[in-house]
């Protein structure tokens, strides 16, 4: 692509700069460990219930496949599935972060997962008297599609409260670990409980972790906007109130806008991973699953290059160059002939990509005052809800010019956009300064 049209494609809002806050000499406290903030016993809690309620999650999808192609045995099945979970997730993450920051956030939480945990023992009892029919899965997954955009914002809002800003970048890693992780691990056990007993004792584990993750998040105490003992306006009015939040403060609104990027550009490559194996490798299901597998041991070492980081306080440098780093190597990945040796720059990409992610969602969090943070966090899920655009023009570019050489040249558009981003952008470049400042000032008021 000419660079004159990937200039064309950046936002004009790069090419202004606004106020910044003026620098300050003032040192911000010394550096923790890494893992500091585990001494926080509510912390301790909400990590626990991270473990169990994600590993569930990532496990049922698996789960909820299989039963599902049992059911149909049809393909279609499965799209329809992921369709009823993503359309609520999409349209129903912006009214969930403003309720977020209306009402106790515990409880919501809570709500959420007891109202998912119905859901599986709705399911586990069709199953047990022999009844489920595929339409039951169906309305059952539109009601999970409506629980996670309440419960995910109203979660990384406790989060925030309970760790402060000082340990927010560590707190990010560790969850996103988590997330990583399961992406791997739970599909693993839950494909093992199958293959050793049956799908109803899939549901049984799910069920018994969700009820986990609720007891955990019964020890954390109650958590509330700052704003929440304000006169209440209307719903819609805060949901606008938001976008408003978000269009005045501009480092937030460009570390959003950048942490985009790569989710658009060049993350879809893993919807054409089945296209690529067979294409480039001659692999089958079986490639896939290992392409896919090291994708998630990839994020997982992500995290965890993060929470060695501690707090670092060079957090630019570690964002763009995650960012840069995950398109060469995802770029490579793509040009090796070898399947075996592809598995090191694949390992490496998501490594980087995961980086990036948890440096970028940890700045904005960072950034964000609390009687906000439900309505940023939804804004950051629902544009992670949006990704899958990215994937039309990435398929359509597959069916063109082969698999391969679609990843590379949104490899090439995702390095050539994200220097381009860096260049233009002053704000990006003083958001390291920006970061300390708000420290700073967490620090002398708290």
């Amino acid at each position: 692509m000419p660079i004159t049209t990937a200039w064309a494609i950046l936002p004009p809002l790069l090419l202004e700069d606004l106020a910044i806050n003026t620098p300050t000499t003032e040192s911000p406290p010394a550096p923790e460990g890494a893992f500091a903030v585990f001494s926080e016993p509510q912390f301790r809690w909400l990590f626990l219930g991270n473990v169990a309620f994600f590993f569930a999650m990532q496990g049922q999808m698996l789960t909820r496949t299989i039963l599902a192609w049992e059911l149909t045995g049809q393909a279609t099945s499965l799209a329809y599935i992921n369709l009823v979970v993503a359309v609520p997730l999409l349209f129903a993450s912006l009214l969930g972060g403003a309720i977020t920051d209306r009402v106790e956030r515990r409880q919501l939480v809570v709500t959420g997962q007891v109202l998912i945990l119905a859901n599986e023992l709705f399911i586990l009892t069709l199953l047990l008297l022999d009844q489920l029919q595929f339409w039951h899965m169906l309305c059952t997954a539109f009601v999970a599609g409506c629980a996670f955009p309440f419960i995910m914002p109203a979660r990384m809002a406790i989060t925030a409260s309970v760790v402060g800003p000082r340990r927010m970048q560590s707190a990010m890693a560790f969850s996103g670990a988590v997330m990583n992780l399961s992406r791997v691990a739970g599909p693993a056990v839950m494909g093992i409980v199958i293959a050793q007993f049956s799908v109803k004792a899939a549901y049984v584990v799910s069920s018994a972790l969700y009820v986990t993750a609720i007891l955990c998040m019964l020890r954390v105490a109650t958590s509330r906007s700052s704003n929440a003992n304000k006169p209440r306006q209307h719903l819609l009015a805060d949901i606008a109130g938001g976008f408003s939040y978000l269009r005045q403060n501009r480092p937030m609104l460009i570390c959003l806008i950048f942490g985009l990027l790569p989710m658009f550009v060049a993350m879809p490559f893993q919807n054409i991973l089945v296209m690529l194996a067979e294409q480039a490798w001659q692999r089958g299901e079986s490639g896939v699953g290992t392409l896919m597998a090291i994708g998630g041991i990839g994020g997982v070492l992500g995290s965890i290059w993060i929470v060695k980081q501690g707090e670092s306080q060079n957090r630019l440098r570690l964002m763009i160059g995650a960012t840069l780093a995950f398109g060469l190597f995802l770029g490579l990945f793509s040009r090796t002939p070898d399947f075996t040796l592809a598995l090191l720059p694949l390992l490496l990409a998501n490594t980087c990509a995961s980086a990036a992610q948890t440096v970028n969602n940890a700045s904005i969090q960072i950034l964000t005052d609390d009687e906000m943070r439900g309505r940023m966090s939804s804004l950051m899920m629902m544009s992670f809800g949006l990704t899958p655009i990215g994937v039309f023009p990435m398929a359509i570019a597959a069916d063109r010019i082969g698999a391969a050489n679609a990843i590379t040249g949104a490899c090439i558009l995702l390095v050539v956009l994200t220097a381009l981003f860096a260049l233009s952008s002053p704000t990006l470049r003083l958001l390291d300064q920006t970061v300390k400042n708000r420290l700073l000032e967490s620090h002398r008021t708290g």
